[in-house]
């Protein structure tokens, strides 16, 4: 859902952490995108709402996604 809602490949995907998760500006920051370049995305409000899910059912320290 992650990657899909906010266009996110897999190499950026598994490389999220906590803190790349802006919830008031509605974005991702991604670290070293396609040219190893930073960018930011969108997220949309039903991802965050089940990201706020995810990270009270797991509370991921530093990366986003354990694994």
């Amino acid at each position: 859902m992650t990657a899909y809602g906010s266009g996110l490949r897999l190499t950026e995907l598994v490389n999220l952490k906590v803190k790349d998760i802006d919830g008031q500006r509605m974005t991702i920051f991604v670290r070293n995108s396609k040219g190893k370049k930073d960018r930011y995305t969108i997220l949309p409000k039903k991802l965050l709402v089940e990201l706020q899910h995810y990270y009270r059912l797991f509370k991921p320290k530093e990366w986003l996604f354990h694994g």
